[in-house]
């Protein structure tokens, strides 16, 4: 497995991968040294999550490979369904994969989402429109939503 550390808006940002696809990508609550070369098996990810930030990207295409059960896969494959700049709460992502009653897991399996953006689980939000729990934390999600939203708003302040 290779790895590398790389900036981004939200923080420092870890991709882990090889030949087979990433496997996963986290952002890091901590100060990281920035990896000076990155290996070529994640050059394309770091390309994209950059192209990303930047808003020239709004959708990913990388080979993946990310470690999970049957279920959480059937969950992340949902995910990678929500167009950017849109939203789905946990209860329709439930609906969506055949179980009502499974919405607890379907949250469950969200926040286990070792994919941090590529697999957009900070698109899923609460019935009632709130911004419930995110791995990464509220203040990122929040980030994301309005770097994706169509509507900009400009700050009074």
């Amino acid at each position: 497995m290779e790895s590398c550390i790389i900036q981004s808006p939200l923080g420092f940002t870890k991709i882990i991968g090889d030949v087979d696809g990433i496997t996963s990508v986290t952002v890091l609550n901590s100060e990281e040294k920035i990896t000076d070369i990155i290996p070529v098996e994640l050059e394309d990810c770091a390309i994209q999550l950059h192209e990303y930030f930047m808003g020239e990207r709004k959708q990913f295409n990388l080979k993946l490979n990310a470690s999970g059960t049957n279920f959480q896969k059937r969950v992340w494959h949902a995910l990678e369904q929500i167009p950017y700049g849109k939203t789905t709460s946990y209860l329709d992502l439930s609906k969506q994969l055949g179980d009502v009653k499974a919405i607890r897991a379907v949250a469950n399996a969200n926040g286990k989402n070792p994919l941090w953006i590529i697999v957009p689980c900070h698109r899923v939000i609460g019935s009632n429109g709130s911004l419930t729990g995110y791995a990464g934390g509220l203040h990122r999600k929040k980030w994301l939503l309005e770097h994706e939203s169509p509507y900009k708003q400009q700050s009074l302040f």
